[in-house]
């Protein structure tokens, strides 16, 4: 995929807290701002999809309580198993 070169106006003040985040995170300012526009444009179609025409393939957890904790214990073990070749 291909890079386009552009200019935009952005708030003083705003832009420069950007780059110092870009720095504090070890970042290059336009990956950044590309995830921000991705994140943005995921968000967008996210919320034109209508919930009643997305089938679940999958029955929702009931988080929490005593069995969930047990659950969650035998994933990682055999996680763990699995990492270690077991």
């Amino acid at each position: 995929m291909g890079k386009v070169k552009t200019s935009v106006y952005v708030d003083e003040e705003l832009w420069r807290e950007f780059k110092e985040l870009a720095l504090r995170e070890g970042s290059e300012v336009s990956k950044l701002l590309e995830e921000a526009l991705m994140n943005y444009l995921i968000n967008e179609v996210l919320r034109d999809i209508d919930d009643s025409e997305v089938p679940l393939w999958f029955e929702p957890l009931n988080v929490g309580g005593e069995r969930s904790e047990k659950l969650l214990r035998e994933m990682k073990d055999d996680r763990e198993k699995r990492l270690l070749g077991q």
